[in-house]
């Protein structure tokens, strides 16, 4: 489907920003401080899986994202046609 529904591919756009953003915020924040007390009782590489959080597991679940992103957004640019040949 290839249309130049700006209102559309705009909507589609801020979702993806949003649960992005969302996911990134539980991982960050809310993971490495809100719930490490709760998180600190599990280990993962015999540290604290909310220690854990806090030093590396936000960053490489934010790479991730990173190219989950690019993913879905040529997903939406080609669904709007709008992509970069």
């Amino acid at each position: 489907m290839q249309s130049h529904d700006s209102n559309g591919y705009w909507k589609a756009t801020l979702k993806l920003l949003g649960i992005i953003l969302t996911i990134w915020f539980l991982c960050s924040y809310g993971a490495g401080i809100l719930f490490a007390p709760f998180l600190n009782q599990f280990y993962l590489g015999g540290y604290p899986v909310g220690f854990w959080f806090a030093q590396q597991g936000s960053i490489y679940i934010f790479i991730a994202l990173i190219f989950y992103y690019a993913k879905k957004m040529g997903q939406i640019d080609r669904e709007y046609g709008v992509q970069e040949d």
